[in-house]
């Protein structure tokens, strides 16, 4: 199964303001898989956004980064007005649950303890472990959304454990800005990852700082990798 590029309209944990404006570069490059933050635009900015991404024939992710119960219900809720495709991130499933019932989401939970922002992901592997194995017994939950690369660990050992304890699709998200962190992604036998910030501050390849750069260095690589088998 190919290897799935997520791309987030977000710098630092949040929205970017001209995330619309960046959106048109996205599409036309190819991109089918396209999410923002809770956090950075408003409700109605966010609705437009998530419209213009499903209008144009590609899946819409919105990630959870707010770290108390009331605001994660409420980008759930908002998730599921603006009518997303995907709800990645939180931690308080049993509170979101019933709000996405119903509902078309596909929810991915961050597994562990999160904290901080931009959130970092704390505790041991066997913690983490555990908790992503609590996680994915839910019904109603489709998958995972795990920080590895916002881990002070063994990054690989870690996304090899959480694989391991469930057949739900793995997302890797944060902080992943070169190719050899998406051919660890794909060894650990992961489903996607997310890329933000790294393309658009033009640094994960040097060929080109501008985001259609980035954004075709990111797809090519992801395609060699996936035909290579790496």
């Amino acid at each position: 199964m190919s290897l799935k590029f997520i791309f987030m309209l977000t710098r630092n944990d949040q929205t970017v303001k001209d995330a619309e404006e960046h959106l048109e570069t996205v599409l036309n490059c190819g991109v089918k898989h396209i999410g923002f933050k809770d956090i950075g635009l408003s409700f109605e900015k966010l609705k437009i956004l998530n419209d213009k991404i499903k209008k144009y024939g590609a899946e819409s992710y919105l990630e959870v980064v707010s770290l108390d119960k009331n605001s994660e219900m409420l980008s759930a809720q908002t998730a599921v007005d603006i009518g997303v495709d995907n709800l990645l991130g939180g931690t308080n499933i049993q509170s979101v649950l019933p709000i996405i019932k119903g509902s078309k989401i596909r929810y991915f939970p961050f597994p562990g303890e999160i904290v901080g922002h931009p959130s970092v992901l704390t505790g041991s592997i066997e913690e983490i472990v555990k908790s992503a194995s609590k996680l994915v017994s839910y019904e109603g939950v489709h998958g995972l959304d795990l920080l590895a690369y916002r881990f002070v660990g063994d990054v690989s050992s870690l996304m090899n454990a959480v694989r391991s304890v469930t057949d739900k699709p793995v997302i890797i998200a944060g902080s992943i800005d070169c190719k050899k962190k998406i051919i660890e992604v794909m060894e650990s036998g992961a489903r996607a990852f997310t890329i933000g910030t790294a393309a658009l501050n033009g640094v994960y390849t040097s060929e080109g700082h501008n985001l259609t750069s980035q954004l075709r260095k990111v797809i090519e690589d992801v395609a060699e990798i996936d035909s290579k088998g790496l």
